[in-house]
């Protein structure tokens, strides 16, 4: 239930050193971990994945969840599909990928025609949709309610939680498997807990740190099948892992889990901060852009 994002921790320059990511690997294999998320629009990180799961010997362990954006030089033209998939198999060294998705909904209804055919011929297992922003959650729904998804990628959080609306409901209805991204709104939800001891109730979930406590708070909910922290720091991976552990809180236990954040001051400016505050990631990809 505990998976591993790769977007900006993972994409690092060509040359610079990235044993730190070859050390996150072999933790979360280690802890349990087997589905790891990535994307070609994450710089380097196909590579840093590919690389890392072959060296280790656990490329056969994880389950890969990808994606695609592509458009085409015109209606219907495929090929630019077909070529950064054929590029994404090279990177992550793969003959066939576990669950491919249209990234962040771009040219969703010509690229779920294509993934169809994928996986109609084997080189996909299963095919998706992903979104983080509400404001397109009219159109996930409507394709996890008409169409024939196996799978979404989709913000959920103990701030942001638009998505138990209806689309946690439509996947639960559907059976269309749940994936989580952003658990901790790009490291914003830390800021405000910074120097906080957990409240007591944490221990009767099994909730040992902050990261944990929100981790629970995700995959707690019935509809999630799993959720995908990014990190560039080994100790926080292992941190993160340790939510597989102790007791899920209950429905009840959730709500009050959310009355107590709202209790906290800083909560409800959470996605008013930058970012990553106090991160500094320079990839190939950079977020935000670069200034001129």
């Amino acid at each position: 239930m505990v998976g591993l994002g790769t977007f900006e921790t993972f994409d690092i320059l060509p040359g610079e050193p990235r044993e730190h990511l070859r050390e996150i690997m072999r933790r979360f294999h280690e802890a349990g971990g087997r589905v790891v998320d990535t994307s070609p629009l994450y710089g380097m990180s196909e590579v840093s994945v590919g690389d890392f799961a072959t060296e280790l010997g656990i490329a056969d362990d994880l389950f890969i969840t990808n994606k695609t954006w592509t458009t085409g030089e015109w209606l219907s033209d495929d090929s630019h599909s077909e070529a950064q998939f054929r590029r994404s198999m090279e990177r992550l060294w793969r003959n066939r990928m576990d669950v491919q998705q249209v990234h962040s909904l771009e040219n969703f209804d010509q690229v779920l025609h294509l993934l169809r055919r994928w996986k109609d011929e084997g080189r996909v297992r299963y095919i998706g949709v992903t979104q983080w922003s509400p404001e397109y959650y009219d159109t996930m729904e409507r394709l996890i309610r008409t169409g024939d998804l196996d799978f979404v990628q989709v913000n959920y959080t103990i701030f942001s939680r638009q998505a138990e609306e209806r689309i946690l409901p439509a996947c639960a209805d559907n059976g269309v498997a749940v994936q989580i991204n952003i658990p901790f709104e790009k490291a914003r939800l830390f800021t405000c807990v910074e120097g906080r001891l957990l409240p007591e109730f944490a221990a009767e979930f099994g909730a040992k740190t902050w990261a944990q406590f929100f981790l629970k708070f995700i995959i707690a909910h019935p509809a999630v099948t799993n959720v995908v922290p990014a990190t560039s720091n080994p100790d926080h991976l292992t941190d993160n892992m340790g939510a597989l552990y102790g007791e899920l809180p209950d429905e009840a236990m959730r709500a009050r889990m959310v009355e107590h954040m709202q209790g906290i001051e800083g909560f409800a400016d959470t996605l008013r901060q930058p970012p990553y505050p106090g991160k500094n990631y320079g990839g190939v990809v950079t977020w935000p852009f670069r200034r001129a």
